[in-house]
């Protein structure tokens, strides 16, 4: 068994056994290693974000937190290729563009064989043209999204203007190319959208928003007639 095919077995003991820990000493046997390369191993994971953790004392060793990660997903060889070849377009403007990264790699390396070949092939013959943007900002956005805090803006509008605003974020909209923040803007007291690579500084401050329905914020706007992708359409609960 090569590396990474052990480090996912490796996930998949510790979810089997959870919330039991599990010694190095014992998977070190399970997978045939020196508990040294198991270690090493743990260690590997912990560093990816894998939720594993080190419990001390008698009776302890490694746990996973099972909630916090996904079973095995049996995909086909297209369907891996196409998903692969969807997350290599994630440029660095692109909203969680780091995650979607990380996540192509790891399609690739779970993958073997003919169809290995054919997803690092296809990944290869899509290219992008870098676009402007800060990471910090960007990764700034997602974090407030994703756990719905207020979040304080620098931001420059089309005709040059800076201000800046304390927004509730509601949700991301993708038109022409350009990612759009669309939130609640308590500085104008209505509902605005904000183009991500026009916005300068971003802090998210701690405070939860509250919850704004995105449909309800864009209505009367450009984008008021905008519809979940059709990839992610299944996975939207009625209205």
């Amino acid at each position: 068994m090569n590396r990474t095919a052990r480090l996912y077995a490796l996930v998949e003991e510790l979810r089997a056994a959870a919330p039991r820990p599990r010694t190095v000493a014992a998977l070190a046997t399970r997978f045939e290693v020196s508990t040294r390369t198991m270690q090493r191993d743990l260690q590997t994971l912990m560093e990816t974000g894998v939720p594993v953790r080190s419990l001390p004392g008698r009776g302890g060793g490694w746990s996973i937190d099972p909630e916090a990660t996904l079973p095995p997903i049996h995909l086909t060889p297209d369907e891996a290729s196409a998903l692969t070849a969807a997350l290599a377009a994630a440029d660095t403007s692109t909203p969680y563009a780091d995650a979607a990264r990380t996540a192509a790699q790891k399609i690739v390396a779970s993958m073997a064989g003919p169809a290995s070949a054919a997803a690092r092939q296809l990944a290869a013959q899509i290219v992008s043209l870098p676009a402007h943007g800060d990471s910090a900002t960007r990764t700034a956005v997602e974090q407030a999204l994703a756990d719905n805090l207020v979040l304080r803006l620098s931001y420059t509008d089309a005709a040059g203007h800076e201000s800046n605003r304390v927004v509730e974020p509601a949700g991301l909209l993708t038109a022409g190319g350009r990612w759009y923040l669309i939130a609640w803007c308590r500085t104008r007291q209505a509902g605005r959208g904000f183009r991500v690579d026009r916005i300068a500084a971003a802090a998210p401050t701690g405070e939860r928003a509250r919850l704004r329905d995105l449909s309800e914020l864009l209505v009367g706007s450009a984008g008021a007639d905008a519809v979940p992708p059709a990839a992610l359409a299944a996975l939207t609960p009625p209205s």
